[in-house]
């Protein structure tokens, strides 16, 4: 199946098919996949999806719905529906969807929507509900398949058929003894391949990956990449089996990371919606540039200090603006490098050591080279050697600092518990361009005039 693009004509087919009846809507839907119809959620009003979602089979609207971006509020469309076309739609879906879309409502309505489920389902979902939503419990899905470690294969067969009955799929099957206390895990071909005298226990295996419920999403998600793994299983400080996180749920994981640790990096901060509108954009942006405003102020005082040197060789004006560029493009560098290599593994001392290192020789090594690019215009366009010597020192120096920042501040930020993706690029771009104008307009003060 090739991928969807949402384009202009599945949304002008979308939208005359809501005039007409709904068997021609009905006629339309049927010709996209769950997933693509969520995309195209996006460029409908709220009656339209409400409509479309109110005349879909209950499974088909589940779907759709488990599929829509969280910025799309799919919890508005169970708002309106009628309390049994609602009860149908949430039991169609994983316990782990229905938990992230409810809790998105008020609590009221949270209780009203558990009050209408079976009492099996609403059970699921309200122990999932008390997890924060950032850490394995609050991503975890507790359909799983488990076994008693002292089962023959006969009877671990049957059990496996009968609570595979009402799961979509399942990777692994998990090992308990009789207090819930997980022992291992064990694949379905073990089983299958085993011979008959054979109990689950001889053929677990203990040496397995876990993760306890606290443990942050971000890190659960990184221990299935690092292994290889299709899901993982979730326990508390006891032991206890409490759930399973699958390859899928860590997909979305890293997706939302990635997107926060970008806007963060930008200065936009994460509550800021990328489909909000304008005045969202405003609140969340406006207290970074703020901030700044105040931390430019500390780099225009730098040249304040040195008036009488820029109005006495003006054409260092022009290359200010280039040697405070340059160095804020090359510690953007190297902190977008950090702060990717933190958020995927906690560095050693060494790994810091050698990560600052690295980007110090890189700053060394492109900032003479490009100093000496400069070097050569000046010379050649304003026939002054000097000057160009003056821009080549500071260049090279601003570029080292540049990397020695843009790497060292967030490892620094890291380890006194502040979120380097968020404060790292206001300090370094200051950083940058206090270092840049004192380099180039102090080396000009001492050796131009």
């Amino acid at each position: 199946m090739q991928s969807f693009e949402l384009n202009k004509t599945d949304v002008l087919r979308f939208k005359q098919a809501l005039e007409a009846d709904d068997e021609t809507l009905l006629i339309l839907i049927s010709e996209y996949h769950a997933s693509e119809i969520a995309i195209l959620f996006e460029s409908l009003p709220q009656e339209a999806r409400e409509r479309i979602i109110s005349i879909l089979p209950a499974d088909t609207a589940s779907e759709i719905i488990s599929e829509m971006d969280a910025e799309f509020h799919p919890e508005k469309l169970l708002e309106n529906l009628h309390p049994e076309r609602r009860s149908e739609i949430v039991e169609e879906l994983d316990y782990d969807d229905a938990t992230d879309i409810i809790s998105q409502l008020p609590e009221e309505q949270q209780q009203e929507i558990l009050e209408e489920l079976d009492e099996e389902d609403a059970s699921h979902i309200r122990s999932l509900l008390k997890y924060e939503e950032d850490t394995a419990g609050g991503i975890m899905n507790t359909q799983l398949i488990k076994i008693y470690a002292d089962l023959s294969r006969r009877e671990a067969l049957e059990e496996i058929i009968r609570q595979s009955e009402e799961m979509e799929e399942f990777y692994t099957i998990h090992v308990v003894d009789h207090n819930n206390v997980l022992q291992g895990i064990v694949s379905l071909k073990d089983i299958i391949k085993s011979r008959n005298t054979v109990r689950t226990s001889e053929i677990v295996q203990p040496d397995f990956v876990y993760v306890k419920v606290d443990t942050d999403q971000e890190e659960a998600a990184r221990l299935l990449s690092q292994y290889n793994l299709t899901s993982i299983p979730v326990v508390d400080d006891e032991m206890h089996l409490l759930g399973r996180i699958t390859f899928d749920d860590v997909i979305d994981v890293m997706e939302e990371e990635n997107t926060e640790d970008i806007l963060k990096i930008s200065g936009v901060s994460e509550d800021e919606e990328l489909a909000g509108n304008w005045k969202e954009a405003v609140k969340s942006r406006l207290p970074w540039l703020i901030l700044n405003l105040g931390t430019a102020f500390l780099a225009a005082s730098v040249i304040r200090y040195f008036d009488d040197t820029i109005v006495r060789l003006g054409i260092l004006a022009s290359y200010m603006t280039m040697i405070a560029g340059m160095g804020g493009n090359t510690a953007t560098q190297a902190l977008a490098v950090t702060v990717r290599r933190i958020s995927l593994t906690d560095l050693t001392d060494n790994q810091a050591y050698r990560t600052v290192l690295k980007e110090f020789t890189v700053g060394m090594i492109n900032g003479a080279c490009i100093g000496f690019i400069v070097l050569i215009f000046a010379v050649v366009y304003d026939g002054n050697p000097m000057l160009g010597l003056v821009i080549f020192i500071a260049m090279t120096g601003n570029l080292v600092i540049a990397g020695i920042a843009g790497s060292s501040i967030p490892l620094i930020l890291k380890r006194v518990g502040i979120d380097p993706a968020v404060a790292s690029s206001i300090i370094i771009t200051t950083f940058t361009d206090v270092c840049g104008f004192l380099l180039l307009l102090g080396l000009a003060s001492k050796l131009l005039l």
